[in-house]
């Protein structure tokens, strides 16, 4: 696949590095060459000189025939307005841009232009950790409706079936994780300590799913994920 990424900032260049790793032909852009520094000597993908909205410099950049396009500078409107160029003037399918004013978020996505805000994600996050909360807040499908949950299996709960977890349309389990193995799951699986599960849930099943596994006095990580 072919990716581009406005914003050779600490987020940009791990990203790049990240896609370049898994042989994906990975394309960067900024305005001040110092910054692709931070890619190392080993990156594989192309650097652009320039600024995101720059028509000239994304088309040179291979905007034109780019799957994925990714704007994470410092500016909302400079990330906005790229992705809005490469969405309408190029055509890219898949867009994401880093917004850091929250209510600027669900009007962009409404552009069509998918938005991540670090603001927002760790704000929840130290909200989760002051009031001692029993899981970690970060994104979650369809905006907000369903939340992807990873819960770690106490001792005590060994022997649980899927099936006592699951609720049709409220709680789903995906798939487990069990030592390095990983598998989708199934209504008849039967759960050991330290075993990951990662369950589909919906808001309303939330407290409830949650209450679940912190209802002892040990302390057992359920995180929130992408």
């Amino acid at each position: 696949m072919k990716y581009l990424i406005v914003g050779c900032g600490r987020v940009g260049a791990t990203l790049a590095k990240l896609l370049s790793a898994e042989a994906h032909d990975v394309t960067v852009v900024d305005e001040n060459p110092a910054a692709f520094k931070r890619l190392g000597n080993h990156f594989s993908g192309r650097v652009e000189v320039g600024t995101g909205i720059d028509y000239d410099v994304l088309l040179r950049a291979g905007a034109a025939t780019a799957d994925g396009f990714v704007a994470v500078t410092d500016g909302d409107n400079r990330n906005v307005m790229a992705a809005l160029i490469a969405q309408r003037m190029f055509g890219v399918k898949k867009i994401v841009a880093r917004i850091y004013d929250p209510p600027r978020g669900q009007l962009y996505r409404e552009l069509g232009i998918e938005t991540v805000c670090p603001t927002t994600i760790g704000a929840k996050i130290v909200r989760d950790k002051l009031m001692h909360m029993p899981y970690e807040s970060v994104p979650s499908f369809d905006f907000g409706k369903l939340s992807s949950l990873a819960v770690t299996l106490r001792p005590s709960e060994a022997g649980l079936r899927i099936a006592e977890i699951e609720k049709p349309g409220m709680i789903r389990i995906a798939a487990v994780r069990r030592g390095v193995r990983v598998f989708v799951a199934s209504l008849e699986d039967v759960l050991s300590p330290g075993d990951e599960i990662n369950a589909i849930v919906a808001p309303e099943a939330l407290s409830d799913f949650v209450a679940r596994f912190a209802s002892t006095t040990q302390d057992v990580p359920i995180k929130l994920t992408a």
